[in-house]
């Protein structure tokens, strides 16, 4: 069976991209092969690798990739999924022969105020909310 390629986009491809690549890869039971990107490829957020650890992902070992350096590259997709804000999304480049684009905003954990704990406590919201989307999307395609 043919796998459905999806990829995650964000700004920095840091943290929202990140964590749905990773729960799209372990819950689609093999049937997806996502990878993610950004805009501006930054670090990737210690709040993010931190609560991802808490659940039993790891994420210290990935990079943050270019969206434009998989768009040369002729990278083809069936789905991308903009994890972003819309003015972000607007800037990304249109990947030949895609199949489907979707817009799944999720609040930027870079973003977040307050003390360590508190970001972090926002930042396994995010994580909380972007794992439920992606399980509710699997379930769509079945």
């Amino acid at each position: 069976m043919k796998k459905i390629r999806v990829l995650f986009v964000c700004t920095h491809n840091s943290a929202r991209s990140q964590m749905a690549e990773a729960f799209l890869n372990a819950l689609g039971g093999g049937r997806f092969e996502a990878e993610s990107a950004g805009l501006e490829p930054g670090k990737l957020n210690p709040l993010a690798v931190e609560v991802m650890k808490e659940i039993g992902f790891d994420l210290t070992k990935n990079k943050t990739d270019s969206v434009f350096d998989f768009y040369k590259e002729g990278r083809r997709y069936n789905h991308i999924i903009y994890v972003c804000e819309k003015e972000t999304e607007d800037k990304c480049p249109i990947f030949a022969g895609l199949g489907e684009a979707h817009s799944w905003p999720f609040p930027d954990p870079q973003k977040l105020k307050g003390s360590h704990d508190e970001k972090l406590e926002e930042t396994r919201k995010i994580r909380d909310k972007i794992k439920s989307k992606v399980e509710g999307w699997i379930k769509e395609l079945n």
